[in-house]
């Protein structure tokens, strides 16, 4: 069982899912130190910010959310419709000389 910071940082860990590797995700990197993650629907701006924080050790200085709408999709099966899942989006803009390796 885990305990004290390392607990902290398991739960942390699972609030951010993946980054999001994208040409425009990796322009805004570059040029204006943001940075785009896939987050879990329920995380909150605050626990967004201390995620990040905590497991880059950075300074966090801004935290944008977004939840993505599911798309309906045609299905093979006599073209019946579906939805893609909801998810929710966070971008990150971290405070200058931070830095967070994606790749």
């Amino acid at each position: 069982m885990l305990t004290g910071r390392n607990a902290e940082v398991e739960r942390y860990r699972k609030l951010i899912i993946a980054p999001i590797i994208t040409e425009k995700s990796m322009r805004e990197s570059e040029i204006n130190n943001k940075y785009t993650f896939k987050v879990h629907p329920d995380a909150t701006k605050i626990d967004i910010k201390r995620a990040i924080e905590t497991i880059f050790n950075v300074r966090v200085l801004k935290v944008n959310t977004m939840t993505v709408a599911g798309k309906a999709r045609r299905r093979s099966y006599r073209h019946r419709e579906g939805k893609t899942a909801e998810w929710k989006k966070a971008v990150i803009t971290l405070a200058s000389g931070s830095t967070i390796d994606v790749i």
